[in-house]
């Protein structure tokens, strides 16, 4: 048995190629238009990236400083900030449970620098810096060195 509808037959309209083609252009300007806009997004999330664990790892170098009237030593670097450093000068007070879990990298993936006492500071205490996106000392733009000193 067949149940009949009282309501009218729906006429079904599909899109037109016309219409179609209207969209993927219309699309294709927007995407000519605003893509390059975020194109160098990635490299600036980098930077800030950078900038944040340094401020991090500035805060977990200062709790060490309290605790044991000193910043760790080039030599002992920030690897005291996780585990028990040894050799000059000694850390009498160093907490158990570190300072930092573990040492983070930079967002292009090389260890984080540290000197002391620093070079370019403005204190002169240390100096805590990426080497940027190219890896290396130097460089301009994406390229250059974040660290703890004003730029």
């Amino acid at each position: 048995m067949k149940l009949q509808s009282n309501r009218p037959a729906r006429l079904q309209r599909g899109f037109t190629l016309i219409e179609i083609m209207v969209v993927v252009v219309i699309i294709g300007v927007l995407g000519a238009i605003v893509v390059p806009q975020f194109m160098s997004r990635p490299d600036q999330a980098k930077v800030t990236a950078a900038r944040t664990d340094i401020q991090a790892i500035a805060t977990a170098l200062e709790m060490y400083r309290l605790d044991n009237a000193h910043y760790p030593s080039t030599q002992q670097g920030l690897e005291a900030l996780s585990k028990r450093p040894s050799g000059t000068p000694v850390a009498k007070s160093w907490n158990p449970q570190g300072y930092l879990k573990s040492l983070p990298i930079d967002p292009w993936g090389t260890p984080y620098q540290f000197i002391n006492p620093g070079l370019k500071s403005p204190d002169g205490s240390y100096d805590l810096y990426s080497l940027g996106a190219d890896g290396v000392p130097g460089g301009d733009g994406f390229a250059a060195d974040i660290g703890n000193w004003a730029e």
